[in-house]
């Protein structure tokens, strides 16, 4: 009889001692849980990471592209008008560069940046007044987001002509005779813009991205244009022989 109470309480013993040790193995289980999913997130998000990347040619795909009627009708404001409202919010004319130098805190100076590029100046220097700085900035924004919502690859806008002194007027009216000897480009009011060039945007991965035709560029360009004109921000006159659209900020 005392062998069968051994029994029964041995039997006993090894029932709660099992129940223990489940206990702590569920404890033990319930602190590694997090470290276990911690772990899977990271080999997840590893995995996500080396990915192959689409290196495939990325196509255009245009739409809702109309442009303007006519450029010549929609961008026809003269020089009179230009002339206007540069003499009324910009600089006085610079007679040299050297004078320029010393109008930097009235002037802002502009280079190639993610919204537009500067073109190589050979007969204006890359200043404006804040207000055209600004307008260049909406240009350059604006036709950006525009080729995005039509379905085409990125390009930025060049800018040809900033600001020129007298001394650039005279060096390029040897070159062209019929270059103005009183425009709107003494102000700092006016820029110009091409229409036949733009920088197109490299993809940041390297994928290779189709290129837009310059006259789809130009059509794009001209609605991004002729929204701003119709805002009254600037006045707009087409240039055909010249390329560009010639552009002088209203504020």
């Amino acid at each position: 009889m005392k062998k069968a109470g051994i029994s029964s309480r041995s039997s006993g013993d090894w029932i709660i001692f099992a129940a223990f040790l489940k206990s702590k193995s569920m404890k033990h289980s319930i602190r590694i849980l997090p470290l276990i999913l911690l772990a899977g997130m990271a080999i997840t998000v590893t995995f996500a990471g080396c990915k192959k990347k689409d290196m495939s040619l990325k196509l255009n795909e245009p739409r809702n592209i109309r442009g303007v009627i006519s450029y010549k009708r929609s961008f026809g404001d003269l020089n009179e008008k230009h002339l206007n409202v540069a003499q009324a919010i910009g600089i006085r004319p610079l007679a040299s560069r050297q004078e320029a130098e010393k109008m930097k805190e009235k002037l802002k100076h502009i280079t190639t940046n993610e919204l537009y590029a500067v073109d190589s100046l050979t007969h204006s220097i890359p200043y404006l007044i804040p207000g055209a700085a600004s307008l260049l900035d909406n240009i350059g924004q604006n036709f950006l987001d525009s080729l995005t919502s039509k379905g085409l690859n990125p390009n930025k806008v060049i800018v040809t002509s900033v600001l020129r002194t007298k001394d650039d007027v005279k060096r390029l009216r040897r070159r062209n005779g019929n270059a103005s000897e009183n425009s709107a480009h003494f102000y700092g009011t006016t820029f110009d813009v091409s229409w036949k060039r733009f920088q197109k945007i490299e993809d940041e991965d390297g994928r290779p991205l189709q290129d837009v035709s310059s006259d789809t560029l130009k059509l794009v360009l001209s609605e991004v244009l002729r929204d701003l004109k119709q805002a009254d921000q600037c006045y707009i006159k087409y240039e055909l022989k010249q390329g560009c659209f010639h552009i002088t900020t209203r504020k």
